[in-house]
């Protein structure tokens, strides 16, 4: 298993990128082919910034990449913006200066990690709320959620919250995340148009 990491470890050096977790977004990718170019992208916990990276190679010149974590995200790109905040205190209108909607809505967001495996679930799902709070508030109709969190007793009633704004919610466990890690991704498609 070792091997395995050490593989994806010095992939992602050699191509250029700042960790590993790049693999986890580029197999969903390939698979799913939700970031597009032209796209408008937010990148929530984006440090180091492989992911905001990757999206940003996606979105190209035409596209744009917010990225947003509580340590400046080593990404540097012309279609880049960063954003070195608390997502607690990341307010909505922020973003909207700097795009009135988002089409995709990244999360990899995690807590550190305690070792006591319900609290490390109870502290991601907190996490995957916020990020699915702000994606309700700034994806378009239509648009994406992808987020981290960690397999535990309230995974199945944040999953339920997830159905309510997306027509469709798949679990995705990406081969080049550790076999023995509690972490998956809920890829979220479809928003749904919300009538007031």
């Amino acid at each position: 298993m070792k091997k395995i990491q050490d593989y994806y470890f010095k992939k992602a050096k050699k191509q250029g990128f700042p960790a590993r977790s790049v693999y986890k977004l580029e197999e969903a990718q390939k698979k799913y082919r939700f970031l597009k170019p032209g796209q408008t992208v937010l990148d929530l916990g984006a440090y180091p910034g492989s992911w905001s990276k990757y999206a940003a190679g996606v979105a190209g010149p035409k596209g744009l990449v917010v990225a947003v974590d509580i340590q400046k995200p080593g990404v540097m790109a012309d279609n880049v913006c960063l954003l070195q905040r608390d997502v607690y205190d990341l307010k909505a209108s922020k973003l909207r200066e700097i795009s009135p909607y988002f089409d995709v809505v990244l999360s990899d967001m995690a807590p550190k990690t305690t070792g006591r495996k319900d609290v490390d679930h109870f502290r991601s799902i907190a996490l995957a709320e916020r990020a699915l709070v702000l994606a309700g508030e700034l994806l378009k109709p239509g648009g994406t959620f992808f987020c981290k969190v960690f397999q535990g007793e309230d995974l199945p009633s944040f999953r339920d919250k997830c159905k309510e704004s997306f027509r469709s919610v798949r679990v995705v466990k990406p081969k080049s995340s550790r076999p023995e890690s509690v972490e998956m991704f809920l890829l979220c498609t479809g928003r749904k148009q919300h009538t007031g």
